[in-house]
């Protein structure tokens, strides 16, 4: 058996299909793309987002592992090392729907997002 990473939990499943803390009115209430936290599976926002939810999730809980939450990406990030790394596959869903809209959520995201952009 192959010893998993640290922070990573492979049978933990994502927390919804957008950024957990957007959704709940934290912050700007929209997101570009998504990073699922690879040990308790809570999905924010990335760092070209206004709000950054998954590097703040990292930092405030020591999650070191996000995964990629984009369709047909499947890349891990290492919060501590700010480096690529490796993980198994994670519970499914292992992206956002396809047909949900880039930047999200469809309705929330301000006519002038391109100007808004870290």
């Amino acid at each position: 058996m192959t010893e998993l990473p640290p922070g990573i939990d492979p049978s933990v499943p994502p927390s919804g299909t957008g950024c957990a803390q957007c959704l709940a009115g934290e912050g700007a209430g929209w997101w570009i793309h998504l990073r699922r936290c690879a040990q308790c599976g809570n999905v924010g926002c990335c760092d070209t987002s206004l709000s950054q939810h998954a590097t703040a999730h990292a930092r405030a809980t020591g999650h070191p592992i996000a995964r990629s939450f984009e369709p047909g990406e499947t890349w891990f990030w290492n919060y501590e090392t700010e480096d690529y790394a490796r993980g198994p596959e994670l519970a499914p869903p292992v992206s956002r729907p396809e047909d949900q809209p880039v930047p999200g959520p469809e309705g929330k995201v301000p006519s002038d997002w391109e100007d808004l952009l870290h």
